[in-house]
Protein backbone atom coordinates (compact mmCIF):
# COMPACT_ATOMS: atom_id res chain seq x y z
CA UNK A 1 0.00 0.00 0.00
CA UNK A 2 2.40 2.51 0.98
CA UNK A 3 4.78 2.04 -2.45
CA UNK A 4 1.64 2.83 -4.20
CA UNK A 5 0.92 5.73 -1.81
CA UNK A 6 4.45 7.30 -2.84
CA UNK A 7 4.04 6.48 -6.16
CA UNK A 8 0.79 8.05 -6.92
CA UNK A 9 1.45 11.07 -4.26
CA UNK A 10 4.41 11.85 -6.69
CA UNK A 11 2.38 13.83 -8.76
CA UNK A 12 1.11 11.54 -11.50
CA UNK A 13 -1.45 10.11 -9.28
CA UNK A 14 -3.23 13.56 -8.76
CA UNK A 15 -3.17 14.27 -12.85
CA UNK A 16 -4.39 10.86 -13.21
CA UNK A 17 -7.44 11.57 -10.86
CA UNK A 18 -7.90 15.00 -12.30
CA UNK A 19 -8.29 14.17 -15.96
CA UNK A 20 -10.62 11.14 -15.14
CA UNK A 21 -12.39 13.96 -13.58
CA UNK A 22 -12.40 16.14 -16.16
CA UNK A 23 -13.18 13.55 -18.63
CA UNK A 24 -15.96 12.52 -16.77
CA UNK A 25 -17.74 16.02 -16.46
CA UNK A 26 -16.99 17.33 -20.12
CA UNK A 27 -19.99 14.13 -20.46
CA UNK A 28 -17.54 10.91 -21.50
CA UNK A 29 -18.60 7.34 -20.15
CA UNK A 30 -15.48 7.43 -18.12
CA UNK A 31 -16.88 7.01 -14.49
CA UNK A 32 -14.91 9.57 -11.96
CA UNK A 33 -16.21 8.26 -8.69
CA UNK A 34 -14.70 4.93 -8.52
CA UNK A 35 -11.36 6.38 -9.27
CA UNK A 36 -12.01 8.84 -6.26
CA UNK A 37 -12.99 6.41 -3.75
CA UNK A 38 -9.77 4.56 -4.05
CA UNK A 39 -7.67 8.10 -3.88
CA UNK A 40 -9.46 9.16 -0.80
CA UNK A 41 -8.23 5.74 0.37
CA UNK A 42 -4.49 6.15 -0.80
CA UNK A 43 -4.70 10.18 0.48
CA UNK A 44 -6.00 8.85 4.12
CA UNK A 45 -2.92 9.34 5.79
CA UNK A 46 -1.13 11.86 3.50
CA UNK A 47 -3.13 15.38 3.96
CA UNK A 48 -0.91 17.20 1.45
CA UNK A 49 -2.13 14.50 -1.43
CA UNK A 50 -5.32 14.84 0.00
CA UNK A 51 -5.30 19.05 -0.69
CA UNK A 52 -3.74 18.18 -3.77
CA UNK A 53 -6.79 15.56 -4.87
CA UNK A 54 -9.66 17.93 -3.58
CA UNK A 55 -8.19 21.00 -4.96
CA UNK A 56 -7.70 19.92 -8.77
CA UNK A 57 -10.55 17.03 -8.67
CA UNK A 58 -12.67 20.14 -7.44
CA UNK A 59 -11.50 22.13 -10.37
CA UNK A 60 -11.87 19.62 -12.67
CA UNK A 61 -15.58 19.75 -11.87
CA UNK A 62 -15.93 23.26 -12.01
CA UNK A 63 -14.37 24.18 -15.58
CA UNK A 64 -16.74 21.72 -17.70
CA UNK A 65 -19.74 23.71 -15.58
CA UNK A 66 -18.42 26.71 -16.48
CA UNK A 67 -17.87 25.93 -20.28
CA UNK A 68 -20.96 24.37 -20.52
CA UNK A 69 -22.92 27.39 -18.82
CA UNK A 70 -20.84 29.99 -21.37
CA UNK A 71 -22.67 27.53 -24.23
CA UNK A 72 -26.05 27.73 -23.16
CA UNK A 73 -25.36 31.65 -22.35
CA UNK A 74 -24.35 31.83 -26.16
CA UNK A 75 -26.46 28.91 -27.91
CA UNK A 76 -29.29 28.74 -25.60
CA UNK A 77 -31.42 25.32 -25.99
CA UNK A 78 -29.56 24.38 -28.81
CA UNK A 79 -26.54 23.06 -27.11
CA UNK A 80 -29.24 20.94 -24.81
CA UNK A 81 -30.59 19.05 -27.57
CA UNK A 82 -27.63 18.59 -28.99
CA UNK A 83 -26.15 17.07 -25.67
CA UNK A 84 -29.83 15.02 -25.57
CA UNK A 85 -29.04 13.57 -28.98
CA UNK A 86 -25.77 12.32 -27.94
CA UNK A 87 -26.94 11.48 -24.60
CA UNK A 88 -26.94 7.79 -23.83
CA UNK A 89 -29.74 8.37 -21.13
CA UNK A 90 -32.09 9.76 -23.33
CA UNK A 91 -35.08 9.69 -21.28
CA UNK A 92 -33.66 11.21 -18.88
CA UNK A 93 -32.88 14.39 -20.63
CA UNK A 94 -33.69 18.08 -21.56
CA UNK A 95 -37.38 17.78 -20.96
CA UNK A 96 -36.95 16.06 -17.02
CA UNK A 97 -34.09 18.06 -16.46
CA UNK A 98 -35.71 21.21 -17.19
CA UNK A 99 -38.92 20.00 -14.31
CA UNK A 100 -36.17 18.95 -12.17
CA UNK A 101 -34.60 22.66 -12.27
CA UNK A 102 -38.33 24.18 -11.81
CA UNK A 103 -38.87 22.16 -8.95
CA UNK A 104 -35.57 22.74 -7.20
CA UNK A 105 -34.83 25.89 -8.25
CA UNK A 106 -31.15 27.19 -7.75
CA UNK A 107 -30.75 24.17 -5.61
CA UNK A 108 -30.56 21.96 -9.10
CA UNK A 109 -27.41 23.15 -9.84
CA UNK A 110 -25.67 22.38 -6.08
CA UNK A 111 -27.20 18.67 -6.26
CA UNK A 112 -27.05 18.23 -9.86
CA UNK A 113 -23.42 16.24 -9.94
CA UNK A 114 -25.30 13.36 -7.50
CA UNK A 115 -28.46 13.19 -9.82
CA UNK A 116 -28.15 11.24 -13.30
CA UNK A 117 -28.98 12.92 -16.39
CA UNK A 118 -29.27 16.66 -14.82
CA UNK A 119 -24.86 17.00 -13.78
CA UNK A 120 -24.37 17.76 -17.82
CA UNK A 121 -27.57 19.49 -18.77
CA UNK A 122 -27.97 21.73 -15.77
CA UNK A 123 -24.63 24.17 -16.33
CA UNK A 124 -25.81 25.19 -19.90
CA UNK A 125 -29.82 25.41 -18.89
CA UNK A 126 -28.41 27.84 -16.30
CA UNK A 127 -26.83 29.88 -18.75
CA UNK A 128 -29.69 29.82 -21.17
CA UNK A 129 -32.10 30.79 -18.69
CA UNK A 130 -29.99 33.56 -17.60
CA UNK A 131 -28.78 33.11 -14.39
CA UNK A 132 -26.30 35.51 -13.65
CA UNK A 133 -22.55 33.84 -13.84
CA UNK A 134 -21.57 34.90 -10.16
CA UNK A 135 -24.32 33.24 -8.77
CA UNK A 136 -23.35 30.08 -11.04
CA UNK A 137 -20.00 30.40 -10.20
CA UNK A 138 -20.85 30.45 -6.52
CA UNK A 139 -23.04 27.67 -6.95
CA UNK A 140 -21.14 25.26 -9.03
CA UNK A 141 -18.32 25.66 -6.73
CA UNK A 142 -20.12 23.99 -3.65
CA UNK A 143 -21.52 21.59 -6.05
CA UNK A 144 -17.82 20.87 -7.08
CA UNK A 145 -16.69 20.50 -3.34
CA UNK A 146 -19.35 18.72 -2.20
CA UNK A 147 -19.48 15.91 -4.81
CA UNK A 148 -15.23 15.36 -4.56
CA UNK A 149 -15.13 16.12 -0.91
CA UNK A 150 -17.84 13.49 0.19
CA UNK A 151 -16.13 10.38 -2.36
CA UNK A 152 -13.20 11.37 -0.79
CA UNK A 153 -14.32 11.28 2.49
CA UNK A 154 -16.22 7.86 1.75
CA UNK A 155 -13.13 6.24 0.08
CA UNK A 156 -11.03 7.41 3.33
CA UNK A 157 -13.30 5.62 5.32
CA UNK A 158 -13.35 2.59 3.32
CA UNK A 159 -9.37 2.70 3.24
CA UNK A 160 -9.37 -0.97 5.38
CA UNK A 161 -11.72 -2.62 2.98
CA UNK A 162 -9.64 -0.72 0.06
CA UNK A 163 -6.11 -1.60 1.89
CA UNK A 164 -7.01 -5.53 1.71
CA UNK A 165 -7.71 -5.58 -1.99
CA UNK A 166 -4.81 -3.25 -2.93
CA UNK A 167 -2.07 -5.90 -2.63
CA UNK A 168 -4.62 -8.11 -5.39
CA UNK A 169 -5.40 -5.10 -7.53
CA UNK A 170 -1.48 -4.24 -8.25
CA UNK A 171 -0.44 -7.96 -8.24
CA UNK A 172 -3.25 -8.43 -10.92
CA UNK A 173 -2.71 -4.94 -12.53
CA UNK A 174 -3.09 -6.16 -15.81
CA UNK A 175 -6.32 -8.16 -15.80
CA UNK A 176 -7.91 -5.48 -13.23
CA UNK A 177 -7.43 -2.76 -16.31
CA UNK A 178 -8.50 -5.50 -19.08
CA UNK A 179 -11.35 -6.24 -16.42
CA UNK A 180 -12.47 -2.09 -16.48
CA UNK A 181 -11.67 -1.32 -20.06
CA UNK A 182 -14.23 -4.79 -20.84
CA UNK A 183 -16.58 -3.32 -17.81
CA UNK A 184 -16.71 -0.05 -19.68
CA UNK A 185 -17.33 -1.41 -23.09
CA UNK A 186 -20.25 -3.64 -21.63
CA UNK A 187 -21.94 -0.26 -20.04
CA UNK A 188 -21.90 1.65 -23.24
CA UNK A 189 -23.65 -1.30 -25.61
CA UNK A 190 -26.05 -1.35 -22.46
CA UNK A 191 -26.57 2.29 -22.68
CA UNK A 192 -26.54 1.99 -26.56
CA UNK A 193 -28.94 -0.67 -26.31
CA UNK A 194 -31.57 1.65 -23.32
CA UNK A 195 -30.78 3.86 -26.04
CA UNK A 196 -32.18 1.85 -29.11
CA UNK A 197 -35.05 0.53 -27.10
CA UNK A 198 -36.65 4.23 -25.68
CA UNK A 199 -36.31 5.59 -29.07
CA UNK A 200 -37.90 2.38 -30.60
CA UNK A 201 -40.80 2.93 -28.08
CA UNK A 202 -41.39 6.01 -29.35
CA UNK A 203 -42.26 5.37 -32.45
CA UNK A 204 -45.84 6.17 -33.83
CA UNK A 205 -47.54 8.30 -36.80
CA UNK A 206 -46.21 11.21 -36.70
CA UNK A 207 -48.16 14.44 -38.20
CA UNK A 208 -46.03 17.06 -41.14
CA UNK A 209 -46.02 20.45 -40.54
CA UNK A 210 -47.52 21.03 -44.10
CA UNK A 211 -50.36 18.41 -42.84
CA UNK A 212 -51.05 20.54 -39.48
CA UNK A 213 -51.39 23.28 -41.90
CA UNK A 214 -53.55 21.82 -44.41
CA UNK A 215 -55.91 20.73 -41.08
CA UNK A 216 -55.74 24.31 -39.67
CA UNK A 217 -56.89 26.18 -42.47
CA UNK A 218 -59.26 23.73 -43.71
CA UNK A 219 -61.13 24.48 -40.84
CA UNK A 220 -60.80 20.88 -39.10
CA UNK A 221 -60.02 22.27 -35.66
CA UNK A 222 -57.35 20.12 -34.33
CA UNK A 223 -56.52 19.98 -30.44
CA UNK A 224 -52.82 21.29 -30.58
CA UNK A 225 -51.46 20.64 -27.21
CA UNK A 226 -48.16 21.89 -26.40
CA UNK A 227 -46.42 19.69 -23.59
CA UNK A 228 -43.15 21.77 -23.37
CA UNK A 229 -42.05 22.55 -19.88
CA UNK A 230 -42.31 25.99 -18.09
CA UNK A 231 -38.77 26.41 -18.70
CA UNK A 232 -38.28 25.42 -22.58
CA UNK A 233 -41.49 27.95 -23.27
CA UNK A 234 -39.23 30.47 -21.36
CA UNK A 235 -36.54 29.76 -23.87
CA UNK A 236 -38.64 30.00 -26.97
CA UNK A 237 -41.42 31.99 -25.97
CA UNK A 238 -43.48 31.12 -29.47
CA UNK A 239 -46.20 28.59 -29.73
CA UNK A 240 -48.58 27.00 -32.50
CA UNK A 241 -51.37 29.43 -32.88
CA UNK A 242 -54.20 28.44 -30.28
CA UNK A 243 -52.14 25.46 -28.43
CA UNK A 244 -53.20 24.78 -24.86
CA UNK A 245 -49.94 24.37 -22.55
CA UNK A 246 -49.77 20.71 -20.78
CA UNK A 247 -46.55 19.67 -18.89
CA UNK A 248 -45.55 15.53 -19.57
CA UNK A 249 -46.25 15.81 -15.56
CA UNK A 250 -49.88 17.30 -15.93
CA UNK A 251 -50.89 15.33 -18.61
CA UNK A 252 -52.96 13.13 -15.45
CA UNK A 253 -54.67 15.55 -14.75
CA UNK A 254 -56.20 17.06 -18.34
CA UNK A 255 -57.28 13.79 -19.65
CA UNK A 256 -60.90 14.39 -18.93
CA UNK A 257 -60.32 17.57 -20.21
CA UNK A 258 -59.58 16.35 -24.11
CA UNK A 259 -61.84 15.53 -26.22
CA UNK A 260 -61.81 12.73 -27.65
CA UNK A 261 -63.77 13.23 -30.73
CA UNK A 262 -60.99 15.01 -32.63
CA UNK A 263 -57.70 14.91 -33.92
CA UNK A 264 -55.30 16.08 -31.10
CA UNK A 265 -51.73 17.01 -32.04
CA UNK A 266 -48.85 17.64 -29.82
CA UNK A 267 -45.50 19.34 -30.30
CA UNK A 268 -42.27 20.04 -28.06
CA UNK A 269 -38.72 21.14 -28.82
CA UNK A 270 -36.99 18.11 -27.98
CA UNK A 271 -34.66 15.87 -30.04
CA UNK A 272 -37.48 12.77 -31.72
CA UNK A 273 -40.35 14.75 -30.33
CA UNK A 274 -40.00 12.32 -27.36
CA UNK A 275 -41.69 14.51 -24.78
CA UNK A 276 -44.60 14.52 -27.39
CA UNK A 277 -44.56 10.88 -28.34
CA UNK A 278 -44.84 9.96 -24.42
CA UNK A 279 -47.76 12.02 -23.84
CA UNK A 280 -49.19 10.54 -27.21
CA UNK A 281 -48.57 7.35 -25.46
CA UNK A 282 -50.19 8.03 -21.91
CA UNK A 283 -53.21 9.65 -24.17
CA UNK A 284 -53.52 6.17 -26.63
CA UNK A 285 -52.92 4.04 -23.28
CA UNK A 286 -56.07 5.63 -21.85
CA UNK A 287 -58.35 5.34 -24.96
CA UNK A 288 -57.37 8.35 -27.28
CA UNK A 289 -57.39 7.31 -30.39
CA UNK A 290 -56.74 10.25 -32.56
CA UNK A 291 -53.63 11.58 -31.40
CA UNK A 292 -50.70 12.07 -33.33
CA UNK A 293 -46.93 14.08 -32.42
CA UNK A 294 -45.85 16.76 -34.63
CA UNK A 295 -42.59 15.73 -36.40
CA UNK A 296 -40.08 17.90 -35.69
CA UNK A 297 -41.83 19.73 -33.17
CA UNK A 298 -42.55 23.28 -32.78
CA UNK A 299 -38.88 23.85 -34.73
CA UNK A 300 -40.15 22.53 -38.08
CA UNK A 301 -43.33 24.44 -37.91
CA UNK A 302 -41.45 28.05 -37.29
CA UNK A 303 -38.73 26.82 -40.03
CA UNK A 304 -41.55 26.00 -42.57
CA UNK A 305 -42.64 29.47 -42.02
CA UNK A 306 -45.67 29.03 -40.41
CA UNK A 307 -47.46 31.67 -38.60
CA UNK A 308 -46.66 31.51 -34.58
CA UNK A 309 -47.74 33.80 -31.92
CA UNK A 310 -46.47 34.85 -28.84
CA UNK A 311 -47.54 32.56 -25.20
CA UNK A 312 -49.89 34.26 -23.54
CA UNK A 313 -48.25 36.34 -20.92
CA UNK A 314 -48.30 34.86 -17.92
CA UNK A 315 -48.24 31.06 -19.11
CA UNK A 316 -44.01 30.81 -18.94
CA UNK A 317 -42.73 32.05 -16.23
CA UNK A 318 -39.32 30.30 -14.95
CA UNK A 319 -39.73 28.81 -11.68
CA UNK A 320 -36.39 29.16 -11.16
CA UNK A 321 -35.45 32.43 -9.92
CA UNK A 322 -32.45 33.84 -11.95
CA UNK A 323 -30.92 37.24 -12.69
CA UNK A 324 -29.46 38.46 -15.96
CA UNK A 325 -26.01 39.54 -15.27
Amino acid sequence: MQPLLDSLSGGWGVGFVVVNVLLDQIGLPVPAAPTLVVAGALAADNGLFGLELFVGASLACLIPDLGWFLAGRVYGSRVMKMLCRISLNPDSCVSQTQMRFERWGPGAIIFAKFVPGLAIIAPPLAGATGMAWPRFLVLSSLSAVLWVGLILIAGAMLRPQIQLLMPHVQHLASIAGTGLAVALVAYIAWKFWQRRRFYHALRMARISVSELYQLISAGAAPVIVDVRSVTARTLEPRQVPGAISITLDDVGSHLKQLPRDREIVLYCTCPNEASAAHVARVLVANGFKRVRPLFGGLDAWIAAGHPAEAIPAGTATVLLSTEHS
